[in-house]
Formats: C-alpha cells, structure tokens, sequence
C-alpha cells in the first residue's frame, strides 16, 4: 500500500479507539445486516474506493467477475431510485470486504436493534468523532471525491478519470455531469481551508 492508503487505517483505528466505549452497549450482532440493507448510502471516498479495487483485482476471476456485475447492478437500481443492499453483502448477510471495509460502514453501530421505523441509534459524541475522521479522511484525499460506493467504483473503473486520479491531477469539470446526477461530493469543497491569521 501507499503511504496514503496505510493513513486510511491509521485513521480507522482512531476512531476505533475513541468510540469503543460507545459501542460496548451496541445492540448490532453477526447477522445483522441493516446497515448494509435498508440504511441508505454507502458513502466512500475515491481513495477508500482505489483499496477496494486493488482488493477485487487481486480475486480469482470469477470472484471478481461476480462482484463487479453485483456492483453494477446496485448502480442502475440506484439511478432508477429502487432499494438495493450493498453489492459486498453476501447471502449469508457477511461482509465480502470486512476487513478492508469503509469508513462508512465502520461508523455505524446502534443502542437499539434496527428495522423498519427504526434507524441505527448512536451516541452524539460518537458521531462528532465520526465527523472528524470523515473530515480527515476528505483531507487526505484533497483532489478526490465521495459518493455511494458503487457510483466510486464506477468511475474509478473509466480509464481516464483514473490516470486523472492517479497521476494527483484535479479535474473536476470531466465528471461534472456524472457528479451532479449521483450526487458526488468533491473532498476539497468539504474540508475547510485552514486560517492563515491564525496561531497557537
């Protein structure tokens, strides 16, 4: 991995970390799969999606091949406004990329089991960490995007948006259409610019 992409972990274990007393008293358990169901967006940023792609390029074939027609699937009922559980989210209702999972998926954890009229219940404290690791995982990704996981992945998937990407080149007006109709967010209009006039 990059430098870059270690920090996405270094990032993930401090949250961890800071939030591990709130979810002592999560009601989430194996199996439970809300979240990955019915709980809307998976949010990624485009560096959190180059790690997922490295992961599915290193699948046997047909492994590959079947998560990535899941995750084209997942973009057109998406487009056409229709449910669709996590292209990763297996019949068993485990998690294909648990390991490498994102952050989306790392924040959420509820006081209350889930369901329908019933959203993932947290701690405020717990979702101000986890404004604050998102905010630092936009940073480290200043000429990078975030959107729903499949829309990430698709266009990490179109060779010119990823040499664009890779070569650190910011390029925004080449997914202006495709960014305002899937709702992508660009990571260095979220992030605030730091204070010149200000010192410690």
């Amino acid at each position: 991995m990059t430098p870059t992409l270690d920090t996405l972990t270094e990032i993930y274990d401090l949250h961890a970390a800071q939030t591990a007393q709130f979810r002592q008293a999560a009601a989430c358990s194996k199996g439970c799969a809300f979240c990955c169901t019915d709980a809307g967006r998976i949010d990624i940023t485009t560096l959190e999606g180059l790690r997922i792609r490295q992961h599915l390029r290193q699948l046997p074939r047909p492994q590959r091949a079947a998560l990535e027609n899941a995750i084209d699937r997942d973009a057109r009922r998406r487009e056409k406004g229709r449910p669709s559980p996590c292209p990763f989210l297996l019949k068993n209702m485990a998690c294909r990329i648990y390991d490498i999972r994102p952050f989306a998926c790392r924040r959420i954890y509820s006081l209350k089991r889930c369901g329908p009229g019933q959203p993932p219940m947290l701690h405020r404290e717990a979702m101000a960490r986890a404004d604050e690791a998102l905010a630092s995982l936009q940073t480290i990704d200043p000429n990078g995007y975030t959107g729903h996981i499949s829309y990430i992945l698709h266009m990490l998937d179109t060779p010119a948006f990823l040499k664009t990407y890779l070569s650190g080149a910011f390029k925004p007006e080449a997914i202006m259409m495709y960014g305002k109709t899937h709702r992508i967010v660009i990571n260095r209009m979220m992030v605030p610019e730091p204070d010149p006039t200000h010192t410690v």
